[in-house]
């Protein structure tokens, strides 16, 4: 059974900083594809960052050089680095991952993903 449990998430001011952390249970965090999306107020779910099993990393333009997805592969664990955050980043962020490559240029659908984790808020005030 696949279990992804995020934490991190704050409020913060704008041009601060955050790591939002996604631990992994029954899922490999290299095995395939994992992904970070999130949904704004009154939004849908946009992906913003994905890495593949090779390391091949993509990012939504909107967090292009502000973000950075990494994993831990001892910890099983996958991170989400925000920096300089501004209030249009305030949003739930969530884990997700699927069992096989990544697809999808610039960015995955959410609907490409099986497994996703109950999210995280990231409240960015101005």
């Amino acid at each position: 059974q696949v279990q992804l449990a995020e934490s991190g998430g704050a409020s913060v001011q704008a041009g601060g900083s955050l790591r939002l952390s996604c631990l992994a249970s029954g899922y490999i965090v290299s095995a395939h594809c994992m992904a970070w999306f999130r949904q704004g107020p009154g939004k849908g779910r946009e992906g913003v960052a994905y890495i593949s099993r090779g390391g091949t990393i993509r990012y939504a333009e909107s967090v292009k050089g502000r973000f950075a997805i990494s994993r831990d592969i001892p910890k099983n664990t996958l991170y989400l680095q925000m920096d300089s955050l501004k209030p249009e980043d305030t949003a739930m962020y969530y884990c997700a991952a699927r069992s096989r490559p990544c697809v999808g240029y610039p960015m995955s659908s959410y609907q490409d993903f099986t497994y996703w984790g109950q999210g995280t808020q990231v409240t960015v005030s101005s």
